[in-house]
């Protein structure tokens, strides 16, 4: 009996062995689809929020915002907007909707109305950098065999954009919302001449200086974690692919 039951205990170990060795070897022939299709979720989920709140399912959407309140600020003068008159909103309209307040916890939560629309939930910044992702991976994935990781430098760079603009506004936001340098970008009228529209300088509705600087800064962050981290990806997929192939070979399973 001790013998049998040993037998059947290493004979269900191995396979349960064999069993997660497919499943990673699987994983490890399909990695690229398992990622973009997870990081379309991911990106996606938060543009279901305000077209939830438009069906009136609205435990659903704030299921969302609650789940997204815990990787971006959703400072609502900083993010988009459905089914409204604009896709994005200046604070003192924002304010006119929402209590007039300044303070950013009670901004944050505004998720929007009929008149405005309703906010995805997620900030522009992070549609920008993180949406960036899975389309750079589908731009990267026809020529992956041609292009060689990007050098740790350059892979920095390519980041330091965000770290400045995002530190850039943290810290003209000490000074309170709507109240700070990235606010009015007075230094950007002067090195332009005021040369530009007012509604490029003043505020972070699409269009001004600080939209574009989240969009682009957002846009360069997603490049750069594509091209520095998916090349090593793939060579780390393939070998352990082959890895696992090999021990199968050697194990003579099929």
């Amino acid at each position: 009996m001790p013998s049998m039951t040993t037998e059947t205990t290493s004979s269900n170990n191995r396979s349960l062995v064999i069993l997660l060795n497919r499943a990673m070897y699987a994983f490890s022939r399909n990695w690229f689809f398992g990622i973009v299709v997870l990081t379309g979720v991911w990106v996606g989920l938060p543009w279901l929020a305000p077209v939830f709140m438009r069906l009136g399912w609205i435990k659903l959407a704030d299921a969302i915002y609650f789940f997204y309140s815990f990787q971006c600020h959703q400072l609502p003068q900083r993010s988009f907007f459905l089914f409204g008159r604009s896709i994005s909103y200046p604070l003192d309209q924002i304010q006119a909707a929402w209590n007039g307040s300044i303070d950013p916890i009670v901004l944050r939560h505004f998720n929007g109305d009929l008149v405005l629309g309703f906010k995805v939930a997620w900030s522009d910044r992070m549609v920008s950098a993180y949406t960036s992702i899975p389309l750079f991976a589908l731009l990267w994935w026809p020529f992956r065999n041609r292009i060689r990781p990007i050098a740790f430098i350059g892979f920095v760079l390519l980041l330091l954009p965000m770290a400045i603009d995002g530190g850039t506004h943290i810290i003209s936001d000490l000074a309170g919302i709507g109240q700070g340098f990235r606010d009015t970008n007075e230094w950007l009228f002067i090195l332009t001449n005021h040369s530009l529209p007012s509604t490029f300088y003043v505020g972070d509705a699409l269009g001004s200086f600080n939209s574009w600087m989240r969009l682009i800064t957002g846009v360069l962050f997603g490049l750069g974690i594509v091209w520095f981290s998916f090349p090593y990806f793939q060579e780390a997929f393939e070998d352990s692919a082959k890895a696992i192939e090999a021990k199968f070979t050697r194990a003579e399973v099929e």
